[in-house]
């Protein structure tokens, strides 16, 4: 990869993660990694433009379908595409189907842009991470096989152990926190060229040992506020995401001195 490469443009297609959440800022907006390197991107080059169509809660095929010829047409300096990592916490996931999908956006997408990067994305350690490895780690293997393909490149946020730290994660456990979205950021930031600002893959200080009542206090709320209402999307077929838009829809110039986009879609 060259060096400190000029890039004028950049499109982010994917879900949640792409978003932003859960990067929240005073105003209730997320921001996000792809917040954050668009306004890095942006201090180099005067004029450079950003869009970002990712929406939470979107399976693999909803991106291909909403997302993947808008970001085609914009033919941007650089696409980064994350997605399947929703199909895969199904209780049901063809993955046959998802490696199709995903096959499908990135066939679309390489030859549209200067240059696409992929991700192997980060996952929480814990119990669920454990019971979808497989899933995962097939997902990623597709990743790899498809960029070296088509000429894409990987940012391997997954092989980081410490992004599976739980004190990156937001309380929902499915989402980074401000800091995690910084550090995978710095990662893309890299993968593209740009000279090391800090070492993403850095641990975190010992973490001191939560006791026990906190721990269950926790596990306690995060049933109540997050476990609950996303089994109860996943039984009536709804999704957090239904009815929004992508988070900057058009591809426009961004301020280097800012690290949120316009349009960025209140949390919930």
């Amino acid at each position: 990869m060259e060096m400190n490469a000029i890039y004028n443009s950049f499109v982010a297609v994917g879900d949640s993660f792409t978003e932003g959440m859960s990067d929240l800022l005073p105003d209730g907006s997320y921001r996000g990694w792809a917040d954050l390197l668009a306004s890095r991107l942006a201090a180099r080059t005067p004029g450079f433009r950003y869009a970002n169509l990712a929406v939470r809660g979107k399976l693999i095929g909803q991106i291909v379908e909403e997302q993947v010829d808008l970001a085609a047409a914009m033919k941007a300096d650089v696409v980064t595409l994350v997605g399947g990592l929703n199909d895969t916490l199904r209780p049901k996931c063809d993955m046959g189907r998802v490696r199709g999908l995903l096959e499908q956006a990135v066939e679309r997408l390489a030859p549209s842009c200067g240059q696409l990067v992929l991700m192997r994305s980060p996952g929480r350690n814990g119990p669920v991470m454990e019971r979808f490895r497989p899933r995962m780690e097939e997902l990623f293997s597709y990743v790899d096989e498809l960029a070296a393909r088509h000429g894409a490149l990987v940012v391997d946020l997954y092989g980081a152990e410490v992004l599976g730290d739980r004190r990156l994660w937001d309380v929902d456990r499915l989402h980074l926190t401000a800091e995690g979205h910084r550090r995978v950021a710095e990662a893309v930031w890299q993968t593209l060229g740009m000279e090391a600002e800090d070492d993403w893959r850095a641990p975190l200080p010992p973490a001191v040992p939560a006791r026990w009542v906190t721990r269950r206090a926790g596990d306690v709320r995060f049933a109540r506020q997050h476990l609950g209402p996303w089994m109860a999307r996943r039984l009536t077929g709804r999704s957090s995401g239904d009815g929004r838009p992508g988070k900057r829809p058009d591809l426009l110039p961004y301020p280097p001195d800012t690290g949120r986009g316009d349009g960025a879609q209140p949390g919930s």
